[in-house]
């Protein structure tokens, strides 16, 4: 037994990943003279000889009389070890049966699976009838992983292994082959694609072939490859050869027991084969598809770029491009475009050409090939006229001509002999055809005895929606929208649409004030890939819209910079343009930054001329409408919006569609105190406010404006609007109606109450951006907010009116951050009566600077009002000292509080001494409102924009700003930016 454990101990190192094959040795090992009869059996290359040899070794080592083929006579204690068994004659394997049936026989008998003839089959169910028989196939992973350690002395990582057991389908010889190639991916070197090769080429002709068709693309399928390899068997059909050549080809451990080939083998058999014969047998294969009406886009993605051309191979193409093109693969392109060269008639296939273009998102190469075909209807068939001119009506809808498009709908059901199809309505209505689109969907509109596919019922409940958008109910007409975009969910073709369900469902949504309905569309709608890859920058810019009008313009901005990013400098389709054009003009004027409304303004002017009005571009349209009148450029599109105006009117002036742009254009006249403009719009507003409640919040709003143009303000009632304008999702509609009447109101609590209101509601739907390093010296960073007044001048807020002569502008102080963005919490409720910043009360005998009282020995000073023995300096009161530096009261061994400390605990330890390691504190030497001041000034903002962005008048910025140079001692402008960048630097 000494000898034995050696030898059974190097067997289980060859046999890494086969326990059956180690437990059989390891039983030998341990009892070598026990009678064993077994079957060994397995594909080539599965490890029969390594058990066999290993075997050998374990009874050589107990001294026992082996013998390796089969005794011409009795061979009572011999062991009987045979390899190979598949290739012995009949009557050696009857020899073998005999000695396997006698009494204390040991003997292994090792075979492939096929060819298997009465003889063997005999044999095998001898040896089965002693023991159950061994056998080897696949490795699984952890085998892999064993060999790898084995072989190459390290650990695979688990891609690797997986990587290896794909490509060798887990064959214990191919794996040690490829692990000691010393590669795992890619490419196998050259020498192991030769070495398999030998191998391939040792079997039957037929079985090469076999293995060959298979390695280049044939499913083995006999209806394939009976006639590619040309066989026939007794009955004429070949399946029997089939399948005797299929189960050849896994004995010899070429093909997986599926019929598949060796993906490893596959590779070596391709690098082998001369070209030409690879591009004969890919186009016969391919021939052989297409005639027995089976998938060809395999064989055809194997044959493109083979430079294949004649009458079969451009069939093929074709064939391969309408395949794919029906489940909307971009593929589609490429194999019409190898059909062309191929030799088919460009026209014939032009449709089908424009149609995978429009697909793939190609919107200028659609529009090329339907063109061909729409110029030249008498040389092609009426179907292919009516594809065409459906893929241009698409496209020239997604560029913004909704009127051409509608005129090639009629056009196509004028060809078709039919009405348009209910994918025209939108158009219709689009572009004011209401009475057309009434009668497309009135009864009999359709031809009957079309099958109800789910586009045709997507197409007909989006038809009806956008009729219900501008005569029915708003409900109704959200409620087929979104059912319309969930059908397409699962269908193809929502791309050949001129617009997609869901983009039509979120206008209709925020038209209504319904921005989580209109949110939740788009987002389904990207998560599905509805209407593919040209639907989804407008998706997108859609989600931003509705974060703008949400009053967040930090994700507006992060999704229009996405959606531009993405285009990769690429200009958008129009439609697109206008669109993400209206939303820089529109964040840049909600934060106040005049230099980016201009250069904003400049791509908008772009937009106007590429883009004429319809009903889908109102609402952005009455964006550009306001900023052109802040920037007084009224001209660019006083034509857009008469034509809007004419639009409504056609319509019969829907209160869905029409409200949002008389409320624009009611924003508009109040920047210019245009008080009859404003009345006319309020007066519009007031009628349609029965159209929805987003209307209904706009009409209560509308008459505020007026009364701030005409300083008539009622307090309570401009709270109300105000926060009824947020309950629909205008929420900085709202905070800016609350502010500005709070500069007409006479009242000081009115003051401070609408103040408080426009905070809340202005920050409701911002991006809220924590300040890391602590709270202000007065309430935490972005919620705390003070409010004051100022009699110095007039106070600004964002594309409001001015105050009137003799008014006091107010400031507040709301926690902002640059940008204008505003942190805070809806709901902050006014400060009481008589109070000043941050609810403490005001000193009526001294000027309210910056939102905060005067003390008693002289001018209040951001943060904190002045001591009684100095002025507070930083933000707060001068110490007994001297006077207060760098935002702490003077005296020694004060603790200095820091952003990112801001109690200055740090510089104590728990028993209140110095702590360990502590470094010195960086004193601010501004507070946080001067900080905020002075983050503004280094953008380059003018007096009166920062007083905009912050909630304070222009003269308080100008007092802050003294104060910074003054603390500086800044001599001119230049060193002044110098020092406050690196002051802003440094935090």
């Amino acid at each position: 037994m000494g000898a034995a454990a050696p030898a059974g101990a190097a067997a289980v190192g060859l046999l890494d990943g086969a326990p059956a094959s180690i437990a059989l040795v390891r039983a030998v090992s341990e009892d070598p003279a026990a009678p064993r009869a077994v079957a060994v059996t397995g594909p080539a290359g599965s490890g029969k000889s390594t058990v066999l040899q290993a075997l050998l070794r374990a009874w050589r080592a107990a001294g026992a009389d082996v013998v390796e083929s089969v005794p011409g006579g009795p061979a009572a204690d011999a062991v009987i070890v045979v390899d190979d068994a598949h290739d012995l004659p009949g009557d050696e394997l009857d020899r073998l049966r005999l000695l396997a049936d006698s009494p204390g026989a040991r003997i292994v008998v090792a075979f492939r699976p096929w060819p298997r003839g009465r003889a063997l089959a005999r044999l095998a169910a001898v040896l089965a009838a002693s023991a159950p028989p061994l056998v080897l196939g696949a490795l699984d992973a952890a085998g892999v992983a064993a060999r790898a350690v084995r072989i190459t002395g390290h650990r695979l990582g688990d891609d690797a292994v997986r990587a290896v057991a794909e490509r060798t389908a887990g064959s214990p010889v191919l794996v040690d082959r490829l692990l000691g190639s010393g590669t795992t991916t890619g490419v196998a070197p050259a020498a192991l694609a030769e070495q398999i090769g030998y191998a391939v080429d040792a079997e039957d002709r037929r079985v090469v072939e076999l293995v060959t068709a298979l390695a280049l693309g044939a499913p083995s399928d006999s209806e394939v490859l009976v006639p590619l390899l040309g066989l026939s068997d007794t009955a004429g059909s070949g399946i029997d050869e089939v399948d005797e050549l299929v189960q050849r080809a896994v004995a010899a451990g070429l093909c997986t027991p599926d019929g598949a080939v060796v993906p490893l083998v596959g590779e070596a058999v391709r690098t082998r084969v001369p070209p030409a014969r690879r591009t004969e047998l890919r186009r016969t294969l391919a021939e052989i598809e297409l005639e027995r009406g089976g998938s060809v886009l395999a064989v055809a993605r194997t044959l493109r770029g083979s430079g294949a051309t004649g009458d079969r191979a451009a069939a093929v193409f074709v064939a391969a491009a309408a395949e794919a093109a029906r489940s909307e693969h971009p593929d589609a392109v490429r194999f019409y475009a190898e059909a062309v060269a191929a030799g088919t008639p460009p026209l014939s296939v032009a449709a089908g050409r424009a149609e995978a273009h429009l697909v793939a998102g190609d919107l200028d190469g659609a529009l090329t090939h339907a063109d061909a075909v729409l110029s030249a209807t008498d040389a092609v068939e009426a179907d292919d006229a009516v594809r065409a001119g459906s893929v241009a009506a698409a496209v020239l809808a997604r560029r913004g001509l909704l009127a051409r498009s509608a005129e090639l709908y009629r056009w196509t059901a004028a060809v078709s002999g039919e009405r348009p199809p209910a994918a025209a309505v939108p158009v219709l209505i689009g572009t004011g055809a209401l009475e057309e689109a009434r009668e497309l969907l009135g009864p009999g509109g359709f031809v009957p005895g079309r099958a109800p596919t789910l586009v045709d019922g997507a197409d007909d409940l989006t038809a009806r929606g956008m009729l219900d958008s501008v005569q029915g109910s708003p409900t109704a007409a959200l409620s087929g929208l979104a059912r319309a975009a969930g059908l397409l969910e699962s269908a193809h073709g929502a791309a050949l649409l001129p617009d997609t369900p869901a983009a039509l469902a979120a206008l209709v949504a925020v038209h209504t004030g319904e921005f989580d309905v209109a949110s939740s569309v788009l987002d389904r709608a990207l998560r599905t890939g509805l209407g593919g890859a040209p639907a989804r920058p407008r998706h997108r810019l859609l989600l931003g819209w509705i974060a703008l009008l949400r009053g967040a313009t930090g994700p507006a901005e992060d999704r229009l910079a996405a959606v531009d990013a993405d285009a990769g400098g690429r200009p958008l389709e129009p439609r697109d343009e206008f669109l993400a054009a209206a939303l820089q003009v529109a964040i840049a004027r909600r934060n106040s930054d005049l230099g980016a409304l201009m250069r904003a303004w400049t791509r908008a002017r772009q937009a106007i001329v590429r883009h004429p009005v319809d009903l889908f571009v109102l609402q952005p349209l009455g964006e550009l409408v306001t900023a052109a009148t802040r920037l007084r450029e009224e001209s660019w599109v006083a034509p857009h919006l008469d034509e809007a105006t004419a639009l409504l009117d056609r319509l019969g002036r829907p209160a869905l569609w029409a409200a949002p742009l008389h409320w624009a254009q009611l924003q508009a006249a109040v920047l210019v105190d245009d008080v009859e403009a404003a009345r006319a719009h309020t007066a519009a507003l007031e009628a349609a406010a029965c159209g929805s409640r987003f209307a209904h919040a706009m009409a209560v709003a509308a008459p505020h404006w007026v009364g701030v143009l005409e300083n008539r303000v009622d307090p309570a009632a401009v709270e109300d609007a105000a926060r009824g304008l947020h309950a629909v999702g205008l929420s900085f509609d709202g905070g800016k109606l609350a502010g500005q009447a709070a500069l007409r109101a006479d009242d000081r609590r009115a003051v401070s109450a609408l103040l408080a209101c426009a905070r809340a509601l202005q920050a409701a739907g911002a991006e809220v951006r924590p300040d890391v390093g602590g709270t202000s010296a007065h309430g935490s960073a972005g919620g705390g907010a003070s409010t004051g007044t100022s009699g110095h001048g007039d106070a600004a807020t964002t594309d409001g009116p001015s105050a009137g002569p003799g008014r006091a502008g107010t400031g507040t102080s709301a926690g902002a951050t640059s940008g204008g963005r505003r942190a805070g919490t809806p709901g902050v409720r006014p400060a009481p009566a008589g109070t000043g910043a941050a609810g403490r009360p005001a000193d009526p005998g001294g000027a309210d600077v910056a939102g905060h009282p005067a003390g008693a020995g002289g001018a209040g000073v951001p943060g904190r009002p002045t001591g009684a023995g100095g002025a507070g300096v930083g933000g707060h009161p001068a110490g007994a000292g001297g006077a207060g530096v760098a935002g702490r009261p003077a005296g020694a061994g004060a603790a200095v509080p820091t952003r990112a400390d801001p109690n200055g605990a740090a510089a104590r330890s728990e028993r209140g001494g110095p702590g360990e390691g502590a470094r010195p504190a960086v004193p601010s030497l501004l507070s946080e409102r001067e900080r905020e001041v002075a983050e503004l000034v280094v953008q380059g903002r003018t007096q009166k924009e920062i007083g905009e962005a912050l909630f304070i008048s222009a003269k308080t910025v100008e007092h802050h700003v003294a104060r910074i140079r003054q603390r500086l001692g800044a001599g001119s402008r230049s060193e002044l930016l110098d020092q406050l960048r690196r002051i802003l630097d440094e935090r």
